[in-house]
């Protein structure tokens, strides 16, 4: 029996799942790949979709066998017990203090594209976007399942612009020849863009909240997982055949400038409400999964009951209002000490990667049949984008050994403190 409200319909999953894979990926990874490898970039993304399945198909059938509001730590904690689920839910919410933070920061980063904007400007366009979040993160599943399922609409709508008034149906097979493409190249873009797909593991909190979550969820986040995979394609041959790459203020500009091309320079200002609204779903589809993750281990006992308080309408409102303020904080820190958002996200990519290894491992576990066959394909898929990760991957693992050894301590004091 679900704990939440079960109010999230396929088409709101879709949208939800969708706007969260895009984010800000969809108007900046599509030009920096294109600037490493030119049209092999190209091949790319239909490639690294179809790898990107066996991850998003065992995520598909475990939130179908088990529909839980923590998540992966959850999932992963049914395989390899109750210590190992604390701590990676500890090590899933640590990207709270990074990875937040540079989202943010891209979300006011939309708006240089039309107008300067002071450091405290920018610092107001972030806790701005907050308020907003956390207003509408008061309001049932559904509402954010609406709002992003509308921003899904825009972007996709934005995208199929750049091809009909770019003429890209009659340039498609230009664009993408066999003969002459940079094909070394791919596996080094892959690490690069495998990150476009982070957020399978945000959208199995919401599972519990589908109104039929054994045949919505899976279908809704397999969906998703193409339907991103097909618009990061169509994205990336715009920015190739206009040519609107280059350099690091070129990439993150892309889009403005495919806007102003295309549609005419007054419509700048546009572009960067996409962009802007883009993050905006990204970002709040995080805060949910984060604030549902704690809800659900208070309610399981594991964190203050407090935590586990619901509103009127059914939402772990004082839980998001926690994740929020972690955030706001956060990124004040961040706003103070001048942190760039490479350096930010170069400290959460690691445990995002490895939260899907751990996942995929506890799927070999979990499921039977073909499904078992496939979380092995997916294991070693993450292992590999682990490795490829360097130094970074460290950092991850790190922070989980630190996490699992300060949970055995706190195990032994109390068993030694009973009697």
């Amino acid at each position: 029996m679900s704990r939440l409200n079960r109010e999230l319909s396929l088409l709101q999953g879709v949208g939800l799942l969708t706007t969260s894979l895009l984010g800000t990926g969809i108007f900046v990874v599509p030009a920096a790949a294109a600037a490493i490898a030119g049209q092999a970039s190209l091949w790319a993304w239909p490639l690294l979709t179809l790898l990107v399945l066996p991850v998003a198909l065992t995520f598909a059938k475990l939130g179908q066998r088990f529909p839980h509001a923590g998540g992966a730590p959850a999932l992963i904690g049914r395989a390899f017990g109750l210590s190992m689920e604390r701590s990676v839910a500890l090590l899933f919410l640590a990207v709270i203090p990074v990875g937040l933070p540079a989202a943010l920061q891209m979300t006011s980063g939309f708006w240089y594209a039309i107008a300067p904007v002071t450091p405290t400007g920018d610092l107001a366009i972030q806790l701005l976007t907050l308020g907003l979040m956390l207003i509408l993160g008061q309001r049932p599943a559904r509402a954010s399942g609406q709002v992003q399922t509308t921003i899904a609409m825009l972007i996709l709508t934005t995208v199929a612009s750049f091809w009909w008034l770019g003429d890209l149906f009659e340039n498609t097979g230009q664009l993408m020849p066999l003969t002459g493409t940079q094909w070394s190249a791919i596996p080094a873009l892959l690490s690069l863009m495998f990150w476009c797909f982070v957020g399978l593991e945000a959208f199995t909190h919401l599972g519990e909240e589908f109104k039929h979550p054994q045949r919505d969820f899976p279908l809704a986040l397999l969906l998703g997982v193409l339907l991103a995979g097909v618009v990061y394609w169509a994205c990336s041959l715009a920015v190739v055949h206009f040519g609107t790459y280059g350099d690091h203020q070129a990439n993150a500009t892309s889009l403005p400038q495919l806007v102003a091309l295309l549609w005419g320079e007054q419509w700048r200002w546009l572009a960067a409400a996409i962009g802007y609204l883009a993050c905006f779903a990204s970002i709040n589809i995080y805060l949910q999964g984060f604030a549902r993750l704690l809800w659900s281990l208070a309610d399981e006992g594991k964190l203050p009951a407090s935590l586990a308080q619901r509103n009127r309408y059914g939402v772990p409102a004082r839980a998001f209002n926690l994740v929020v303020f972690t955030c706001a904080v956060c990124a004040l820190l961040g706003w103070s000490w001048e942190l760039s958002i490479e350096t930010l996200m170069r400290y959460a990519n690691g445990n995002f990667i490895l939260v899907y290894l751990l996942s995929m491992a506890a799927g070999c576990i979990l499921l039977t049949g073909w499904a078992k066959w496939v979380a092995l394909l997916a294991t070693l898929l993450c292992a590999l984008v682990l490795l490829l990760l360097g130094g970074q991957m460290l950092y991850a693992l790190s922070i989980l050994m630190t996490f699992l050894l300060i949970d055995q301590f706190h195990l032994r004091r109390q068993a030694r403190l009973t009697p």
